[in-house]
C-alpha cells in the first residue's frame, strides 16, 4: 500500500481506489457512452499501464466491457446502481472490505476474543461496511457531475 500524501495510509489499497476513480468516471459517461482507456487513465489521474491491469480485473468480474476500434472504448457493463462499493473493493483489497480486527487482521475479532480495541472499531467497522455495502457507483457519479459543474473537481495525482 502507498501511503497518501499525509502520510497516513489510504481507507483502501491504492489499487481499489483507482478502480473506484475510474468507475465513477464511466458511470458519470451518458448512458451507452463509452472512454478510450488514454482518456480514461487522463481523467481519473491513474498511470495507463496500471489502469489496463485494472480494467482486465473489472472485465473478467463483467462490470466493464471493452470495444475495440473507432467509437471503441471502456463501458460500464451494468448499471451503476447495481454496483456496490463493497464489490470494487472487495476484488482489489477483501482484507480492507471486511475490515476485521483493527490490531491483527489474522485475527478473528469477536465479542469473545475481542482485541483491545473491539469495543470502539465494532462500530466504526459497522459503519465502514455499511457505506461499502451501501455506496453505489449512481452515487458517487451523480456527486461526481455535480462537484465538476461547480467547478471544485480536484485533478487526481498520478503516481
Amino acid at each position: 500500500m502507498i501511503p497518501c500524501s499525509e502520510g497516513r495510509p489510504p481507507v483502501i489499497a491504492v489499487t481499489a481506489q483507482y478502480a473506484v476513480r475510474a468507475l465513477t468516471e464511466l458511470a458519470a459517461l451518458p448512458a451507452g457512452a463509452s472512454m478510450g482507456g488514454r482518456d480514461l487513465a487522463r481523467v481519473a489521474g491513474i498511470p495507463q499501464n496500471y489502469l489496463s491491469k485494472i480494467l482486465r480485473t473489472l472485465g473478467t468480474a463483467g462490470m466493464i466491457d471493452a470495444t475495440r476500434g473507432t467509437g471503441g472504448g471502456y463501458r460500464l457493463r451494468r448499471a451503476p446502481r447495481t454496483i456496490a462499493l463493497a464489490e470494487v473493493v472487495g476484488l482489489f483489497d477483501p482484507a480492507r472490505r471486511a475490515a476485521d480486527c483493527l490490531l491483527d487482521a489474522a485475527h478473528p475479532c469477536s465479542e469473545a476474543t475481542a482485541c483491545a480495541a473491539h469495543d470502539t472499531w465494532r462500530d466504526i467497522k459497522a459503519a465502514y461496511v455499511a457505506f461499502l455495502e451501501t455506496t453505489t457507483l449512481a452515487t458517487l457519479a451523480t456527486s461526481h457531475r455535480r462537484i465538476r459543474r461547480a467547478g471544485r473537481t480536484r485533478r487526481p495525482r498520478t503516481k
